[in-house]
């Protein structure tokens, strides 16, 4: 393997503030399903119960 000019170069790693990859991607929330979610889901859930609760 030969060697090249990015093989001496410095590369400065302390940058905090640099965010490389986010925690979570927004194709990872509901919005990014096109869904949207507001307040809670009692309404929701008690609609959906099955007929035997």
């Amino acid at each position: 393997m030969t060697e090249g000019p990015d093989d001496e170069r410095p590369v400065d790693l302390g940058d905090d503030d640099l965010e490389i990859l986010p925690d979570q991607t927004a194709d990872d929330t509901d919005a990014g399903w096109g869904e949207w979610r507001g307040g809670d889901d009692d309404a929701r859930l008690l609609e959906d119960r099955p007929p035997h609760w």
